[in-house]
């Protein structure tokens, strides 16, 4: 457009995208489908999701915000979703937003069971763990962002 093309661009380089949906909890009967040490499990807080093949937006930097803001908020540790490289996974808009504006993004949700199904259950403390991320990312976001510009 005609706008300040320094002014946009610093205004990409201070956002942050939570592209926010669901993740897969542990199931009993599928519990091999997860890598071991990432086995999220309902009612225990909220879930960040990672990819090898870049099919989710998160990355390093990305994934200690959303934890610090977590930890700012006295909420339980983020959990940790991690496709095993030999199962597909989907994707979702995290990192086609990412890649089309250079905004840092983060994919991550509440974890739950039978994603995709008719019978899709989740946890009621994780909708709430996931309401005070929120309010918390929103109050300390530019504080956390500026503790990692130093």
């Amino acid at each position: 457009g005609d706008g300040d093309p320094d002014l946009y661009a610093s205004a990409l380089a201070k956002s942050f995208v939570l592209s926010v949906d669901q993740a897969h909890a542990v199931h009993p009967n599928y519990a091999s489908k997860h890598e071991k040490g990432h086995m999220p499990l309902m009612n225990n807080g909220m879930v960040i999701k990672r990819n090898s093949n870049q099919r989710y937006a998160t990355n390093g930097i990305t994934g200690f915000i959303v934890r610090e803001c977590a930890r700012l908020a006295g909420l339980p540790p983020v959990q940790e979703f991690v496709v095993r490289n030999d199962c597909g996974c989907g994707s979702t808009i995290g990192p086609i937003i990412s890649t089309a504006t250079g905004i840092r993004a983060i994919d991550m949700g509440c974890p739950q069971l039978s994603m995709h199904s008719i019978r899709e259950t989740m946890g009621v403390s994780d909708l709430t763990h996931g309401v005070a991320l929120f309010r918390s990312f929103f109050k300390n976001f530019r504080e956390v962002d500026k503790s990692i510009s130093r």
